[in-house]
């Protein structure tokens, strides 16, 4: 075994970034073990250590947490320690994911942190200028109020990588409404030279600013808690911190509550980040990672990784990574995934609970946030998007039990599959407007009801499979090239049967209907903006991508799968209000249109699917006066991240 070298102990004082690079040069060790990680400021002094500890090919065992304790609703599956080939294996994959970008060069968490102390004194100077002003506060009181940034999501978790976003909340005293915040706070941040791509989201479930800040993506939460003054001491873990919130505040606090609870219920914090980074990236390479189209989002990944910390506390990142593939390959779904034994702090919030809550009987990949009020975090899965997760999980434990055996190496789990060679039919989805500032907007919410239409073809009794990628990509189509636009594609695979009809036209109806009534619900409809739904043969998928695009997903030869890629920068979705009803009035009907002739989109099927015809197009444009209000109270619906 390895000698270790102890570099930190309960006992010893907060110490600078170089002290502990000090040490560990000092130390000339090959391994270190126990490692702190704290979610104060001290978390940038540990991330710059780690750095410069992985640089030197320093192992990292662990932090202050206890390995050998059991976390979770189950014992430990194997307490097994690492093998010498389970390091080997974990520097190799270290190297792999430094490569692929996934870990942030020094001088970009420099930059982030020093975006946030901007954002902070924004946020400070803000409150303070409101208590005074608005609010008639005495100055000598406003100096005392307090109000911060917190930050969530893959940055707390310390797993953001090159070039990814930072999701924050701003956390103010009572008397700071959310009104002020998305009026006065709006205008502060629109009239900063920093600040691009600005735009709010009000009426969202979850409601956010949305903005560039020197370039780095931010969506900006908002929560005033019931405490007169908010310092740096408030502890946003405590249950009592949400009593006389609202739900949209409750919401807005759950993405930090939550993440410090993930971090709190793993054994070895530095093992998971690094698992935790490599199923991202295989998430998304392989077409697996968004929330908002029925996939997982980054907290949901995070839950099954931190899970898998549980069941083997010893193992290194390479081998959780297998472990990772072994246990959700084979899990009973839709048996729920909890970090910790769920309880209700009677506050009078809802928690996830099939027993009392008849629509949780309903989910079919519960992932349990651990945090109160505890929610399904996989709210929008539906029965296709889970069958091509559980097929990519048994396909990643095949590869990465080779890579245990030294039969394959990690590139092999990255390699995107052949999405535009597996199926032989596919539904284009594209979404315009006149202005790329329209589009920002209207692209989020055609991406947010495209579960909608996976939902509608799932039932339709001729279709066996629907795949939805969830790449968007840029049209060839000279029809598109003037105007800023986004498309999806969605492989559909259909039963064989001999002498039927397939008729899309309604299931296509709907959810253009709902992607429009929609916007008129939140207000959101501008004149251009457009949504097109195609049926494409695989040999026309020429028509609408580059060869460059195609390429990317063809295997190499003698290979199954496609090339590594760089991961595509891709926005994230505005979170939108909970639908509107879906009642439509007769004269909101859209009809398909071909040339300007309305025809029924169907296919004929005589044997097998080579004999498809299927119309090639179906188009709308929304007309805003037709649509009818919609009244009526919001559904209360689970948080969803």
């Amino acid at each position: 075994m390895p000698k270790y070298h102890d570099i930190w102990n309960s006992s010893m004082p907060r110490r600078s970034a170089a002290s502990w690079v000090k040490e560990v040069k000092t130390a000339n060790k090959p391994y270190v073990r126990r490692f702190p990680y704290t979610n104060t400021v001290e978390s940038h002094t540990v991330r710059y250590v780690t750095n410069y500890l992985a640089k030197k090919q320093v192992y990292v065992e662990g932090d202050n947490m206890d390995a050998s304790k059991t976390l979770g609703m189950t014992s430990a599956i194997s307490l097994a320690k690492p093998k010498p080939s389970d390091f080997e294996h974990t520097r190799e994959l270290e190297d792999y994911l430094r490569q692929a970008l996934m870990f942030e060069k020094d001088s970009e968490l420099n930059h982030r942190f020093d975006v946030l102390r901007k954002l902070n004194a924004l946020v400070t100077s803000w409150i303070k200028d409101v208590s005074i002003n608005v609010k008639n506060m005495p100055p000598q009181i406003a100096e005392t109020v307090g109000g911060k940034i917190c930050t969530f999501g893959s940055y707390r978790l310390g797993v953001a990588g090159s070039g990814a976003d930072i999701d924050a909340l701003c956390v103010a005293p009572r008397h700071i409404e959310r009104t002020d915040y998305f009026s006065s706070f709006y205008e502060l941040l629109r009239n900063q030279p920093e600040v691009t791509e600005m735009r709010a989201v009000e009426e969202a479930f979850v409601p956010v600013i949305k903005m560039k800040y020197e370039g780095i993506e931010i969506d900006l939460l908002f929560a005033r808690l019931a405490l007169k003054e908010v310092h740096d001491s408030v502890d946003l873990r405590d249950d009592t911190i949400l009593k006389n919130l609202d739900e949209k505040c409750v919401r807005s606090l759950n993405g930090c509550r939550v993440t410090d609870e993930i971090l709190r219920q793993v054994p070895n914090r530095e093992s998971f980040r690094l698992a935790l980074r490599a199923i991202k990236l295989w998430a998304k390479r392989h077409g697996v990672y968004s929330n908002v189209l029925g996939y997982l989002g980054g907290v949901s990944w995070a839950m099954l990784v931190a899970r898998t910390c549980q069941l083997y506390p010893n193992a290194t990142a390479s081998t959780l990574v297998e472990k990772f593939f072994l246990v959700f390959s084979k899990w009973t779904w839709p048996a729920p995934v909890y970090l910790k034994q769920p309880y209700d702090a009677k506050l009078g919030f809802k928690v996830w609970d099939p027993r009392v809550n008849v629509q949780d009987r309903f989910h079919l990949m519960p992932i349990i946030t651990p945090a109160y009020p505890q929610q399904n975090s996989t709210f929008n899965t539906s029965q296709s998007t889970r069958a091509v997760m559980v097929e990519e999980f048994k396909a990643g434990l095949q590869i990465t039990e080779d890579i245990m055996l030294g039969k394959a190496t990690w590139d092999k789990l990255f390699q995107p599959p052949n999405f535009f060679n597996k199926y032989r039919h596919y539904l284009v989805v594209i979404a315009g407007a006149r202005t790329a500032e329209d589009h920002l907007e209207w692209y989020g919410l055609v991406e947010s009801k495209i579960r909608h239409l996976i939902s509608s073809l799932e039932h339709n009794p001729a279709i066996k499979t629907v795949h939805i990628n969830p790449a968007t990509f840029t049209c060839c189509d000279p029809e598109y090239a003037q105007t800023p636009h986004s498309s999806w594609f969605l492989g559909v695979e259909f039963n064989k049967s001999e002498n039927i009809n397939i008729d899309l036209t309604n299931d296509i109806n709907k959810f253009v209907e709902v992607v429009y009534k929609q916007s008129t619900y939140n207000k959101a409809y501008k004149e251009g903006m457009e949504v097109n739904c195609k049926y494409v043969k695989r040999k026309q998928l020429g028509q609408y991508l580059t060869q460059e695009v195609l390429d990317r997903y063809k295997p190499k030869a003698g290979e199954e799968g496609g090339q590594p890629r760089p991961i595509a920068h891709k926005r994230k979705s505005d979170p939108v209000s909970p639908d509107s009803p879906s009642t439509a009035s007769p004269e909101t009907t859209k009809k398909a249109k071909i040339d300007g002739e309305s025809l029924p989109h169907q296919a004929s099927l005589n044997g097998d699917d080579s004999n498809i015809s299927m119309d090639e197009a179906y188009s709308t444009a929304a007309v805003p006066n037709l649509a009818p209000e919609i009244n009526g109270n919001q559904q209360s619906l689970p948080l969803s991240s």
